[in-house]
């Protein structure tokens, strides 16, 4: 069923296009049922999962190689799929919407959402690292295009460019982790690598690896500056790829790895901590100079995914706990918070906080909303954001982190109350009274239509209820735990635990958080005068044209123009990388030159044709002579007792020497004469090292073989299988059949390459010609006049 779903996912998709031609923007609401049957068959699976009984589906592609789509659905991944396609439904009601009926390629956008949906889906359900990394690539193929969606803007095409840079440079460096990981472990699932974790050089430097694809993923610095560009991107992108799926998916990865990492990998606890914690603090600092909402979002998005990592890579029962409880929170107030600003768009044509005043009377509703999330992303009670920081206080008062407990503890405190202070400049700005002004934007803005409040108002509604009875979401919270942790006790969430460390710790962020705020005015006026001449932005500008500069230099030198110089690279690298290999082998015993007489003489014609081609200065010359060889190798063929190949040589031959005499026909008739001396010993030494490497592989290889041969198991199958007595027949329509199907492709499109060339020609001539007589005809005229001056 798991793969049903994706296929449903992948059908809508393709479909998106032509439905949104009847449908208009409905379209986005048939799209939504591919999510939406996620979600309801997770609900009906929920009992077991959340037992323990993970449902894994196996779909064999090469068993014999050990290649298979393996997908699993524990808690943990439970979760996850709870934020893809629950958020996902919510997001898809939330764009039929949000846009207008006339927008131009909204088909081409439904589709592009609903392959990333899906995409999505397949990652956090992939227990196969390969298959992990082949969803991998396809999200951020749809970010691309998602990110991009307006490619009539130049900040749309270059956010999406920065993000799928950013973000593939990642993803192949976790690739070779992946590899590396996956050949220290003997396994390349995911679920056998975690319960029998590999150690030593190759396994640490292989998660070193995979944590930067984590890293660009997820927006951890300095790798972040992707996601505040990707605020290009329509509003229901936004919500949906930067709260519950895309910037997830590193954080993902983590939090798999980590509980089997953490203890055994002695860099592993500081570098991702310390990263997560970094990632907090500059994203938080940030989201306080930004006046444009959207952007103020994605840099707080930045900092919670800093803050979802150092829980997450701490790798203890209890940070996970927390990292679990964070993830569901952050995941419903973001994505709200996001449908808000679209709203605040949409009625008042502008994200400038500066510009909106008294929206709070303007847009009731949509305030509600946002005052909601907002204060559940800033940690107020009695809300589920509230919940989950106190319980990450908790993890790092009471956690065994040893020495980086409080070194953590101040750092996600710190970042804590700059998300208070962001937040509250969130909301201030977006729906406060400000000073009077010309260009301020009152409340007599247009309300937003309920599709377009109805699901921000039902992420707030669930904030809300999971708060105030976290019951409703413990069980998936813990057992989300227990599947990353197997030794985790569950702990039953709760809004009140008593007068506790982590509840001092919350009131001070709350205190500090404010007081930050009302400081606002001075606390800008030193981030201006802090500000860096060169950060993250500067650094991705200098990479990128420091790599173009790079790559003109060594295309200078390498891609000079010469083809002769091309070829010989080609050839020595065909030549010495598998002859270390030829070396080790043992020397076979040379076949006899010739069985009999017959193939002796047509031997010497082929070894005769083939040094005269080299010889030969007319390039006329050289295509027969390489004919003849050609045609040797055809009789030699028919010898060995084998006249259907021989059929297809001489065919082959056939078409090339037509195809060389009409490409002659535009070169110059002899070859062009190479005086330098050197070069020609190069060419030649190269020749012969090609020569009599081809030829030693070729013995080796034969003598090579100690398992029978195939040709014996076609004997014995072509009659019993096929009723076929020409095994060579039985070969090429049966047990090959798609072979010759490619093959039969490859002589059409060679044809009709000829037939090009051959009315090329024919319209060459014909025009030579036309040239030719208007030339005659002109100077005739010209000796005698035109026709009227006649006489």
């Amino acid at each position: 069923m798991l793969f049903a779903l994706l296929g449903l996912h992948a059908v809508l998709a393709a479909s998106a296009a032509p439905l949104q031609r009847r449908l208009g923007r409905g379209v986005f609401l048939v799209a939504a049922l591919a999510p939406l049957s996620t979600v309801a068959y997770a609900a009906a699976r929920a009992g077991e999962v959340l037992a323990g009984r993970a449902v894994t589906e196996t779909l064999a592609w090469a068993p014999q190689l050990g290649l298979e789509a393996t997908l699993r659905l524990d808690a943990f991944a439970l979760l996850m799929v709870a934020l893809v396609s629950g958020i996902g439904v919510c997001v898809f009601v939330y764009a039929a919407g949000y846009f207008s009926a006339d927008a131009p390629k909204l088909g081409t956008f439904a589709a592009t959402l609903t392959a990333f949906s899906g995409a999505m889906l397949g990652l956090v359900l992939a227990d196969n690292l390969v298959l992990l990394y082949v969803f991998w690539e396809l999200t951020t193929i749809a970010s691309y295009l998602l990110i991009g969606y307006d490619d009539r803007r130049a900040d749309a095409r270059s956010a999406a460019l920065q993000a799928l840079l950013t973000t593939t440079a990642g993803g192949l460096a976790m690739l070779a982790g992946f590899v590396l990981i996956g050949e220290a472990a003997g396994t390349y699932a995911l679920s056998g690598i975690i319960a029998a974790p590999p150690s030593g050089t190759t396994a640490a430097v292989g998660l070193a690896l995979i944590c930067v694809g984590a890293f660009a993923k997820s927006a951890q610095v300095p790798l972040h500056t992707w996601l505040p560009a990707a605020m290009a991107a329509p509003t229901p992108v936004s919500a949906y790829l930067h709260s519950a799926t895309m910037v997830k998916a590193g954080v993902y990865l983590i939090a798999r790895l980590a509980p089997a990492f953490a203890v055994s990998v002695a860099w592993w606890r500081p570098a991702v901590v310390g990263v997560g914690v970094a990632t907090m603090l500059v994203g938080g600092y940030r989201a306080l100079r930004q006046h444009d909402l959207k952007l103020l979002l994605a840099f707080g998005t930045v900092s919670q995914l800093g803050f979802l990592i150092a829980l997450f890579g701490a790798g203890t029962p209890a940070a996970t706990f927390a990292g679990a409880a964070l993830l569901l929170a952050h995941g419903l107030f973001k994505a709200a918070l996001f449908m808000v600003v679209g709203i605040v768009d949409h009625s008042a044509h502008t994200r400038d906080l500066r510009r909106l005043h008294g929206l709070a009377r303007g847009l009731p509703a949509a305030f509600a909303v946002a005052a909601i999330a907002g204060a559940s992303m800033a940690g107020l009670p009695p809300l589920l954001g509230f919940i989950s920081k106190e319980a990450a206080y908790e993890a790092f008062l009471h956690g065994d982190l040893g020495g980086l407990a409080l070194p953590g503890l101040i750092g996600v405190v710190a970042g804590s109350v700059l998300t208070f202070a962001y937040t509250a400049r969130f909301l201030h700005g977006g729906f406060g009274v400000k000073r009077a002004g010309d260009d301020l934007v009152g409340p007599d803005v247009s309300r937003p239509s309920p599709g377009l409040l109805g699901a921000p108002a039902l992420l707030a509604a669930v904030t809300v209820v999971a708060g105030v009875a976290p019951v409703l979401v413990d069980d998936l919270v813990n057992r989300a735990a227990a599947a990353l942790e197997p030794g985790w006790t569950p702990e039953p969430l709760a809004l009140w635990h008593g007068f506790t460390p982590a509840l001092a710790a919350s009131l001070l962020t709350i205190a500090l958080g404010a007081a930050l705020w009302l400081a606002r005015e001075p606390v800008e006026r030193l981030q201006a005068a802090l500000a860096a001449p060169l950060g993250a932005d500067q650094a991705y500008d200098a990479t990128v044209a420091g790599t173009l500069r790079g790559a003109n230099a060594v295309t200078g030198v390498v891609q000079p123009g010469s083809l002769p110089l091309y070829l010989g690279v080609i050839l020595l690298v065909a030549v010495l990388l598998p002859l270390s290999g030829l070396l080790g082998t043992t020397t076979p015993e040379p076949p006899p030159f010739a069985a009999n007489a017959l193939q002796a003489v047509i031997g010497a014609v082929i070894v005769v044709a083939a040094c005269a081609t080299v010889v030969a200065r007319r390039r006329f010359t050289a295509v027969l002579f390489v004919g003849a060889a050609g045609f040797g190798v055809a009789a030699m063929f028919v010898i060995q007792g084998a006249p259907d190949v021989a059929l297809t040589q001489l065919l082959i031959e056939t078409l090339s020497l037509i195809l060389f005499v009409l490409v002659l026909r535009f070169l110059p008739d002899r070859f062009a004469r190479n005086r330098l001396r050197g070069q020609r010993a190069v060419r030649a030494a190269i020749a012969l090292a090609v020569g009599l490497f081809v030829s030693a592989f070729a013995l080796v290889a034969a003598a090579a073989r100690t398992a029978p041969k195939v040709s014996g198991e076609f004997l014995s199958r072509s009659y019993a299988e096929a009723d076929g007595a020409n095994v060579v027949n039985v070969i090429l329509v049966d047990f090959r059949g798609l072979d010759t199907l490619g093959e039969i492709t490859v002589l059409l499109v060679a044809a009709l390459g000829i037939a090009g060339l051959v009315r090329v020609g024919h319209l060459e001539d014909r025009r030579a010609r036309r040239f030719h007589d208007d030339a005659s005809a002109s100077a005739t005229l010209g000796g005698r006049g035109t026709a009227e001056e006649a006489p």
